[in-house]
């Protein structure tokens, strides 16, 4: 996307920036976000992380025994991955 201008305006006695529809969907960005100071340029991105707590998650299901599979072996070796297949 080619950039955008926009004016830093005054909200109570901080100041912001409107970030237009567009960049916000682009770069996925709604709810909380980080901001960061590098150099003469500001960052701005989410301050969710995918996959947060999944370790966590992980554990306690493993603790539970409910990390078994639900299918039994599903790679079926063919001639061809036993003979020609190279790693």
């Amino acid at each position: 996307m080619a950039p955008i201008k926009t004016h830093i305006v005054r909200i109570g006695n901080s100041k912001g920036i409107r970030i237009p529809k567009a960049i916000l969907e682009e770069c996925h960005l709604s709810g909380e976000v980080e901001l960061e100071s590098r150099g003469d340029h500001l960052v701005v991105r989410s301050a969710e992380k995918p996959r947060q707590g999944w370790s966590e998650a992980f554990l306690v299901m493993a603790q539970r025994g409910d990390d078994a599979l639900l299918e039994g072996d599903v790679l079926i070796e063919t001639s061809w991955e036993k003979d020609k297949w190279e790693w």
